[in-house]
């Protein structure tokens, strides 16, 4: 068994091993022609309930072979142009490789000890990222797991801002429309149903001020605390940007931390076009971005910034064991100080690949392409009278809704919608997602891929209509 361990020994083994996985995944990213097989639960489930997982095949080919079986034929592909549904971009090769490097090394990134350059390439990468949004010289952060870790550890902090020890006055403020994780956040960190307070949203999905403003008024007068104001750069619905400078504003009036999530609309801090979409950030006192949302990067790649490095004070802990106060006066770093997690996968070695093979200005023009492709995509459904469309993208999101002209009835037309997003998975021809406006059913192209083009969403638009239609016409048949 011994010659399975990665060492100095087994490095052709290896080598041999990782190459035909790899020549595996090439030919099927080549000969992928649909972003989805259709296979159901039931079709896919009894191959995984039929092995035997303590009768190992001990043959790498017989592996892959049983992979293919149960994972790689009827995976999501998330790099075919008509894959359109959720926050999921194709990847970038030199990510890739860098994730390669990354597991095999294996280093972890909580201790130097651990991982001694790594530590110092994941901090150069938290300070450009601080320097591109315009934190300030006293900024910082850390890698996290996602967008829900980092918008957690930013309430943590704002939490413990407060100096308030009575949770129940605690409110956070975020729009109505934005992310689960800020009320998950909320309830793990203690405070109570009512400590988040959903702001309105005007027609294009973005806070009002006017009402963040009287609600921050009414917890002054009720004697609470503003602890957070969280401002959404790129919603996951609508990829609606809330006003920035405005936020700010208000949060300085009334003392509260501005927390942006920006988990989506981080693209744009590599923008070379649309940057000035998230004029305002650089005010905030904490920031989630998600490389692996806009900057084409593997699942997991994410941050927490923010504006003083003093206040990750609050996550830090020290252990004999790990990272005694000693080594703080040593000038020993140690990045498990600065995060929530301990044992922490070197993740930021995607990001340092990428930017020195592509450089900022290739992933932000791959990010302009998508944002692009969205305003084009907005165009063709504005003139289609087939579909209603919600907002005008500020990023790369679409929603919208199929309208028969000769059914006025909302739930028959939800039911439509609803039937042709299944139908469309089931056939694996295309993925979109779907949600809820103003309680009825919408459909949603997410577009992160800059191989999509206008061409894939009219033949899109097209498949969905006929699905709502078919099911239309046989519910009508129903009914007769």
């Amino acid at each position: 068994m011994r010659s399975h361990l990665l060492n100095d020994t087994t490095t052709e083994h290896y080598r041999r091993s990782v190459t035909e996985g790899v020549e595996r995944v090439a030919a099927k990213l080549a000969a992928t022609d649909r972003p989805f097989t259709g296979v159901t639960v039931d079709d896919l489930a009894p191959r995984l309930d039929a092995i035997d997982l303590d009768q190992p095949l001990r043959d790498t080919t017989a592996v892959l072979d049983e992979l293919e079986d149960v994972y790689l034929r009827d995976a999501v592909y998330f790099h075919h142009p008509r894959y359109l549904a959720h926050l999921n971009c194709p990847v970038v090769i030199p990510a890739v490789l860098g994730e390669a490097v990354l597991s095999a090394v294996n280093s972890s990134l909580d201790t130097w000890d651990q991982s001694a350059g790594g530590t110092l390439i994941e901090r150069k990468l938290v300070d450009w990222t601080a320097a591109r949004i315009g934190l300030g010289p006293a900024a910082d952060g850390v890698f996290t797991s996602g967008g829900t870790q980092s918008n957690l550890q930013a309430l943590l902090l704002a939490r413990e801002e407060t100096k308030t020890q009575d949770l129940a006055k605690l409110r956070v403020f975020a729009s109505e429309v934005s992310h689960f994780s800020v009320q998950k956040s909320a309830k793990l960190l203690g405070l109570g149903p009512e400590a988040v307070v959903a702001v309105p949203v005007d027609h294009d999905k973005r806070m009002q001020t006017v009402a963040l403003a009287h609600e921050l008024e009414r917890c002054a007068e009720a004697g609470l605390v503003p602890m957070a104001v969280v401002a959404t750069a790129g919603t996951t619905d609508f990829g609606s940007i809330d006003p920035l400078p405005e936020i700010a504003g208000l949060c300085e009036q009334y003392g509260a931390w501005m927390h942006v999530d920006a988990a989506y609309g981080c693209g744009l801090l590599a923008s070379l076009k649309y940057r000035h979409r998230i004029d305002g950030i650089e005010r905030a006192d904490s920031v989630t971005v998600d490389y692996h949302k806009s900057f084409f990067q593997p699942v997991s790649s994410s941050a927490v910034l923010v504006r003083d490095a003093a206040t990750l004070r609050h996550a830090t802990y020290h252990a004999e064991y790990l990272n005694p106060r000693r080594m703080v006066t040593e000038r020993i770093p140690n990045q498990v100080d600065k995060s929530l997690q301990t044992t922490r996968r070197f993740d930021a070695l995607k990001l340092w690949m990428t930017l020195r093979v592509m450089g900022a200005d290739g992933i932000g023009a791959l990010f302009d392409e998508v944002c692009d492709l969205a305003a084009e995509g907005w165009k063709l459904l504005a003139a289609d009278p087939r579909f209603d469309v919600v907002v005008e993208p500020s990023l790369s999101t679409l929603v919208f809704r199929y309208i028969p002209a000769a059914v006025t009835d909302p739930a028959e037309i939800d039911r439509a919608n609803l039937y042709a997003r299944k139908a469309l998975f089931a056939s694996g021809d295309a993925v979109v997602a779907g949600t809820k406006v103003a309680g009825r059913h919408y459909l949603k192209f997410t577009l992160l891929n800059p191989e999509t083009t206008t061409a894939d969403i009219t033949a899109v638009l097209d498949l969905i209509a006929g699905h709502a239609e078919q099911y239309l016409g046989e519910s009508l048949d129903r009914a007769c």
